[in-house]
Order: C-alpha cells, then structure tokens, then sequence
C-alpha cells in the first residue's frame, strides 16, 4: 500500500471496518473503538513496510481486537456470575438460617434463669404464689384456699411478682407477650 496518508485509510476502509466490527460485538461503541484502534495499528504497519500491505492484514486485526474484547467480556460476565452464585448461596443460608431460628428456644435458659433470680430476691409467698399460678396453671381461688388467704392476697401477690419481672425482664419483653414460660 502505497497511501501512507491516515484520513485516506480511515476514509476507505471506517465504514465495512466498523460493520464488521458491530456484527461481532453488537455495541456501537466499543466497535468504533476497535476500528479506530485497528485503523491506526494497520496504518502504521503500512508506513513501516516498503511493500504493499494487503487488506487482509486489517481484517485480521479487527478479529484479533474483536476477539480480546469478547474475551474479556466473557470473563467478566464468569465473574459476575460467580459472584451472583455466591450471593445467591450466601442468601440462601441466611434464610434458613432465620427460618431454623427459634427465639423462645433461643432465649428459654436465660428468661428462665432470669425469672428464677428475680423471684429468689421477692419474699417466699410472693414467689411460691407466683410458680403456683404460672407453673402450676392453679386459679387464684385454688391458690387463695391452698395458701389460706384472701383471692385479693393472692392477686396482690402476683402483681408484685409480675411488676418485678417486668423491669428484669424488660429487654426479653416481645417474647414475653407470647407467653411467660
């Protein structure tokens, strides 16, 4: 090739450069981007050589660019794909990891430890009519006579229990409205 003059080759050769280009990448951009890179790389092999330069050589570099950016597009689209399967795998123990959980289980030995302290610190009757109506399921009535005292004596008794329960228990109080254990 003779024609060592840039616009001329880029002239001649842009638009079935740049189709070529397209019908492998199928992006407008990154195909003007290979043919301009491919042009300048032909018209410098060109001005280097004192023979003729075939245009065989520019269709050879538009396939060796075009296939760079494919396969560097393929391994960016391995990686995505590598880290979406991850993802998907890392959300996926997650929620089975919230669907095995079991709150009331997971806090049952604490609550109950808590709830046996606070109720060692009250007085024994308290705490006695306490367990009888919370563990025993016995009705005021039941405990009133089983104690012999008032029903009124016995309500007394577990409110106080429950007022201290609460403040001790207060940061355990969602699970609590589920059911005292």
């Amino acid at each position: 090739m003779k024609e060592k003059d840039f616009v001329k080759v880029y002239e001649r050769n842009y638009r079935r450069s740049f189709l070529f280009a397209k019908s492998y990448v199928h992006d407008d951009m990154v195909a003007e981007d290979i043919v301009a890179e491919s042009l300048l790389k032909y018209w410098q092999t060109c001005k280097e050589k004192e023979e003729e330069v075939s245009e065989a050589l520019l269709v050879t570099i538009l396939k060796n660019k075009s296939i760079d950016y494919l396969r560097s597009e393929k391994h960016k689209q391995e990686a995505l794909d590598n880290m979406s399967e991850t993802a998907i795998r890392n959300l996926e123990i997650q929620i089975s990891s919230l669907e095995a959980c079991e709150p009331d289980e997971l806090f049952s030995d604490e609550i109950h430890d808590i709830i046996k302290n606070t109720l060692k610190t009250l007085p024994s009757l308290t705490g006695e009519i306490f367990m009888l109506s919370r563990y025993e399921n016995l009705s005021v009535k039941e405990i009133a006579e089983k104690k012999h005292i008032t029903p009124k004596a016995v309500e007394y008794h577990i409110t106080k229990s429950l007022k201290a329960l609460r403040i001790t228990l207060k940061d355990y109080l969602p699970l609590l409205f589920i059911g005292i254990y």
